[in-house]
């Protein structure tokens, strides 16, 4: 029996072992795969990083084209792109490979209806990219129609009667 704990302690001293360059190599291999794959993966490279409509009337839909280039070293890939709220719809090349050197085009839509005033949008990207996360913004000033102020008007003063 004794023979089993002194087995049993050799062991566990061995397999806990704090030395503390074999940490650091293992570190050091650990960043090492980690710059290699970010050096190694595409970028997502835009033309412009945001848009200005300018001032527009509402209930207009208006829509810009961003032109990305893939400047990195393999196949870049957009698995998704949401915009920031239902009014910003983006049209991009879903889950088809952009080889590096090659460009494509990402369309943005904006619907101004009952987005009155300024307006401040974004569309994000999740992509294979070292970050994931690319976004790109949109802006405009839409001028409120005067017969939707009147409704929303008459809606807030319902509101404030009722509370």
């Amino acid at each position: 029996m004794k023979f089993f704990y002194s087995l049993l302690a050799v062991v566990l001293l061995a397999s806990c072992s704090t030395d503390p360059s074999k940490k650091a190599n293992s570190n050091k291999e650990s960043s090492t795969e980690t710059a290699v794959s970010s050096a190694e993966a595409p970028v997502m490279t835009f033309d412009k990083l945001s848009h200005d409509f300018g001032t527009i009337n509402e209930g207009e839909v208006v829509e810009t084209a961003f032109t990305l280039t893939n400047t990195g070293s393999s196949d870049l890939v957009i698995l998704n792109a949401r915009g920031s709220c239902g009014c910003t719809v983006p049209n991009y090349p879903k889950d088809t490979p952009i080889a590096p050197g090659d460009s494509a085009e990402v369309t943005v839509k904006f619907d101004s209806n009952n987005k009155p005033n300024a307006n401040n949008r974004s569309v994000t990207f999740t992509t294979n990219t070292a970050n994931g996360r690319e976004v790109i913004q949109i802006r405009t000033f839409v001028t409120p129609d005067p017969l939707k102020e009147q409704q929303r008007e008459a809606r807030r003063q319902a509101m404030q009667a009722n509370q």
